[in-house]
């Protein structure tokens, strides 16, 4: 700690950060860019293997673009089908209101080289268009071009915008004109150590970067990252009303706040690497770089923040400079009276808050998982709008064939009939032939990556599997069946590892089994009830169908660690004060001192989550609204009255079995005087203005 704190030191440590932060940047390099969404389905899964399986045969590359003409509800003219001829032959509607052009494209290119094709297609489509004629271009390589085009920038706004509103935060927490740009800026600058390495990563490890997993990881890095700086700020704050030297002032909060900040971010990178037990590469990718974003936020904020704030000295803090044997307005306003309250009335704080958050988890009856893929995107994207449009005049039109791969031991005419005979099947045929392979096309009759869809998927496999087991059905949506599939999967196996690995986590830290316990009790409490509440949000408000196949685990995920975090930092404190206080004292100064930080590090964490919103994605905006909800509601309720409740209630029982179960709990006999003492003067500092909160 004397290193971080130096009169030399301390610049020599801001130097190496910076010297650091150029070195990453310097060999990080270009990774290959991956596409956003879910990713694909796992390797093992019967569509992966029948692409695998696939690639034996002949394959010219070429992709097919869906033109799509259309008058708003009009019927076409001759002059529109005339316009639509100049592209191919239009295919028109029952209706004779929409008309299809089959466009091919090479599909197989780069991704400059596919959206320069699908551009290209766009702009003839659209050449002499008599007047009121709408074209839309859509089928796969459309979505693909749109999907990447929807992200251009996506991630530098969503920088820009996150770092506003942490300067807005911090600057209200603060109240000061600078204070709020030292972590600021060492936030800033631990998000681009982490976006650099994760380039690295990628470039030596040749696996592309998912724009959607390093938009995540950059508001936990600033979510966490600025944590982490208002609990250690806070507590130097404090140390510096007792001690007139700052680096000694430094050393105390560091040995006070930091326990808590790496037991906080040891529980979120543990509880986010049990993402690696999860079969989807995305999810295992998410969990990967957000993990190794937390872990330089932790780095940024218990070595660099430090010397920064030792550096600038007491005047960061103008106008409110805190000086020796200054008050602490923290042990003598709101929480306090706040905290009195609660331990006034514990059974009734319970009784209330659990009917308030089963109120909000009832929010999940009748609720359903899956997206359509025209409803994946929060913007206006043509290839979207285009397939709904497709959807209506020509059922099953804009969604791909199936691909069954058959080997040769079997008649590709049975497993054509099989197809035939499968409600939600139009037609089949037999494709490419190769190596002992046969490639039998399926179409549907279904909504591209509907429900329905899946649920046609499950009857192909069915049916074909009885006259061909080893045919593999592959293709477009038997990959949205088996992504749905194994995220059903990862939540049932990933959510019991993350509850055991925070229960471990704080066993460890509070050597004690019933308070583990309760807290995680509440988070997971907290959870449903955000989830409850963001469906919704989601579906009664803004008209959205259903929640993404990956919004409960990844909302679980984060809400579990996250929310843990700030009983951490109440909770620890707690524990501190017990041996001189009793716990129930202990908890009404805990609540006291930690009650403005936590709320302030809860709201911007919240805020920052919301920013989400500015990426593209439906499924990012859904996990910035539940955690958001959810953040708020462990900061403001379960951290600021359950659990202070439920302490109250159970005493020092809370601590079995460690000794503060024993008589420790009555603040005699377990601390040192001087330590009761301290303990003593602080409590007497929160409350002695406050009889009515005894």
């Amino acid at each position: 700690m004397s290193i971080l704190t130096g009169r030399i030191t301390a610049w020599l440590v801001l130097l190496a950060a910076v010297l650091l932060a150029g070195t990453v940047s310097a060999v990080s390099g270009s990774a290959p860019e991956g596409s956003s969404g879910n990713g694909g389905p796992p390797a093992s899964s019967e569509s992966v293997r029948a692409a695998e399986l696939a690639e034996r045969l002949p394959d010219d590359g070429r992709g097919a673009l869906l033109v799509v003409y259309s008058r708003e509800g009009s019927p076409l003219t001759p002059a529109d089908l005339a316009a639509a001829a100049a592209l191919g032959t239009p295919v028109p509607a029952e209706d004779g209101e929409v008309a299809l052009v089959t466009v091919p494209v090479q599909a197989d290119g780069t991704r400059e080289e596919l959206a320069a094709a699908v551009g290209d297609v766009r702009e003839r489509a659209r050449q002499d268009l008599p007047a009121g004629l709408v074209v839309e271009v859509t089928g796969g390589p459309a979505f693909a071009v749109d999907s990447a085009d929807a992200f251009t920038g996506a991630n530098t706004r969503l920088l820009l915008v996150t770092a506003a509103v942490v300067a807005l935060l911090l600057l209200v927490t603060y109240r000061s004109p600078v204070l709020w740009l030292v972590p600021l800026a060492v936030v800033g600058l631990a998000d681009q150590v982490t976006v650099r390495l994760l380039e690295l990563i990628g470039r030596l490890t040749d696996t592309p970067v998912d724009p959607s997993a390093t938009g995540i990881t950059s508001v936990l890095v600033f979510g966490a990252g600025t944590d982490y700086a208002l609990l250690l700020i806070a507590r130097y704050r404090e140390e510096l009303r007792r001690d007139p030297d700052r680096r000694s002032a430094m050393r105390t909060a560091l040995r006070g706040a930091g326990p808590a900040i790496l037991a906080s971010a040891t529980t979120v990178v543990l509880a986010l690497l049990t993402l690696q037990a999860a079969v989807l590469p995305s999810s295992r990718t998410i969990g990967r770089d957000a993990a190794i974003g937390v872990v330089v936020a932790l780095v940024f904020g218990l070595l660099v923040l430090p010397s920064a704030l030792v550096v600038c000295g007491r005047g960061l803090f103008w106008p409110f400079v805190p000086t020796e044997g200054s008050a602490e307005p923290t042990r003598t306003g709101t929480w306090s009276r706040i905290a009195g309250a609660v331990l006034a009335r514990p059974v009734r704080v319970v009784a209330g808050t659990v009917v308030l958050l089963a109120a909000l988890a009832a929010g999940l009856g009748g609720a359903t998982l899956g997206l359509s893929q025209t409803e994946q995107f929060r913007v206006a994207a043509e290839s979207a709008d285009g397939a709904e449009t497709l959807a209506r005049a020509f059922p099953g039109a804009a969604a791909e064939p199936a691909r069954i791969v058959v080997p040769g031991a079997v008649d590709p005419a049975q497993v054509v009939a099989a197809a035939q005979g499968v409600e939600g099947i139009g037609a089949a045929r037999p494709g490419r032939t190769a190596d002992g392979l046969t490639e039998v096309l399926a179409t549907f009759e279904t909504e591209p990556g509907s429900a329905a869809g899946r649920e046609v998927v499950e009857r192909l496999r069915e049916a074909v599997h009885e006259v061909a087991p080893d045919a593999l059905v592959g293709g477009t949506e038997a990959e949205s069946l088996d992504s749905r599939t194994a995220t059903v999967r990862d939540l049932l196996v990933v959510t019991p590892l993350v509850v055991l690995v925070v229960l471990v986590v704080l066993v460890v830290l509070l050597r004690s089994v019933v308070a583990p316990l309760l807290l995680v009790a509440t988070v997971l409490a907290t959870y449903l009830a955000a989830l409850g509440a963001a469906n919704l949000i989601f579906t009664q408000l803004a008209g959205m169908p259903a929640l993404d196949n990956s919004v409960p685990l990844l909302s679980l995920l984060f809400l579990v660690a996250l929310g843990v975090d700030y009983n951490i930092f109440l909770v620890t404190r707690i524990r501190e004060e017990t041996p001189a206080l009793g716990t129930r004292e202990a908890t009404r100064l805990g609540v006291a001192v930690t009650g403005g930080v936590i709320t302030s590090a809860g709201i911007l964490l919240a805020a920052v989550f919301a920013v989400l919103g500015v990426l593209p994605l439906i499924v990012l905006t859904q996990i910035g609204v539940v955690v958001g909800i959810g953040v708020l509601l462990d900061t403001l309720v379960v951290r600021t009255v359950l659990v202070p409740a439920l302490f109250a209630l159970l005493g020092p029982r809370v601590w079995w079995p460690s000794r503060l179960d024993a008589g420790a709990g009555s603040g005699e006999g377990s601390g040192e005087g001087s330590g009761r003492h301290r303990a003593q003067t602080r409590l007497t500092a929160s409350t002695s203005e406050e009889p009515s909160a005894r």
